[in-house]
């Protein structure tokens, strides 16, 4: 079930991103003579429209659109030919239809977040928005690895019902402050009341050899979380800066594993492709409608920002190109740009089959 889900986000993220490519073409009157459905082999011409036929593919990870002079030739257009051309379009009108694919990613995204900041969606209570929480639970967040609770069973994502200090008495824990209850406390025992999978049970957490900087520790982290319901307008306006921390925060961390690599200090064990992301989205699945699409925001937002990297057979490669011909004042030579496009494929093609098989070997 993972498998198919993953495969339809992929093929809608993929159709969006290149709807952006064929709207802004269309905008400036470049010639777009397909948009398919999928990879080639064609299966079937669905139809015809404004000079562009749509087709659905054989391949179904998603889609394609084919825009006239996109890809570099020898042959020389006619003047009616570079009328509908993409190279015959100044190089503003070129870089936004380059530019408009993973800007559609992003949009994608922004709508995504905003319906779920409507629905209701899973967040942490602050003094902030604590008005607008309801269903407020206490949640484990983190646990310290070979601490009391870990050896206990403690999981993160256990809600935390009570917790007893005397083997009798539960106390709400967003009511106490647990380290001055251990410092005042001698008891070496502590009970916590958790509820897993609507199943309440307790765990016997024993303090003995275990501290902190001289202090006793339970080695828990939690928060009181609930279902965010704001009214409209403030829900309208945090979708946009939730959706433009997501991408600062994406960008960012791609801009430092590029320097790390360079460096040659790079850490990819945090990197996964398409098997793992299958992985990430039964979890994010199994969680929720909510949670799922919070998670196919942020592979859009991925996709978007990491087609704007400046490498060639990427968008953003395609706009440095543009760059470079606006400061030497002529087209780069026709060999040299489908060379470096055919180059940055095969390296784009190595990695994504190398970050595969290093998700694969996880799975054994």
């Amino acid at each position: 079930m993972s498998i198919l889900i993953f495969i339809l986000i992929l093929a809608v993220l993929i159709v969006v991103h290149e709807y952006g490519h064929f709207i802004f073409a269309k905008k400036w009157g470049v010639r777009v003579d397909e948009f398919g459905l999928g990879y080639p082999p064609r299966a079937k011409t669905l139809f015809k429209r404004k000079g562009t036929i749509f087709t659905l593919n054989w391949i179904p990870f998603g889609g394609f659109v084919k825009i006239f002079g996109e890809s570099a030739t020898e042959k020389p257009l006619t003047e009616e030919e570079k009328k509908v051309s993409l190279v015959g379009k100044s190089k503003f009108a070129q870089g936004t239809i380059m530019f408009a694919g993973p800007l559609f990613n992003f949009i994608f995204a922004w709508m995504i977040i905003l319906a779920t900041i409507l629905i209701g969606l899973p967040s942490a209570a602050t003094e902030d928005n604590r008005e607008f929480i309801r269903d407020v639970k206490t949640v484990i967040v983190d646990v310290l690895p070979n601490s009391p609770a870990e050896i206990a069973g403690v999981e993160v994502g256990d809600q935390v019902r009570g917790i007893s200090f005397n083997e009798n008495t539960f106390l709400p824990v967003q009511d106490i402050n647990i380290a001055e209850e251990l410092k005042k406390s001698d008891t070496e025992v502590v009970l916590l009341e958790i509820t897993k999978n609507k199943e309440t049970s307790i765990k016997e957490i024993n303090l003995a050899d275990f501290t902190v900087d001289g202090e006793k520790k339970i080695g828990i982290g939690f928060q009181e979380v609930g279902i965010y319901e704001p009214p409209f307008f403030r829900g309208f306006v945090e979708s946009f800066h939730v959706t433009g921390k997501m991408i600062k925060d994406i960008a960012f961390g791609l801009i430092n594993l590029i320097a790390d690599a360079v460096k040659g200090r790079a850490d990819v064990s945090s990197l996964t492709g398409p098997v793992g992301i299958v992985s990430l989205v039964g979890d994010a699945s199994s969680l929720g409608f909510v949670y799922l699409l919070t998670f196919i925001a942020l592979i859009s937002i991925n996709l978007g920002v990491i087609n704007l990297i400046p490498f060639p057979a990427l968008d953003g490669g395609r706009i440095l190109f543009l760059f470079v011909e606006a400061i030497i004042r002529r087209p780069i030579n026709t060999k040299v740009a489908n060379g470096l496009n055919s180059i940055g494929f095969i390296l784009l093609i190595t990695l994504m089959l190398f970050i595969t098989f290093r998700d694969v070997i996880r799975l054994f």
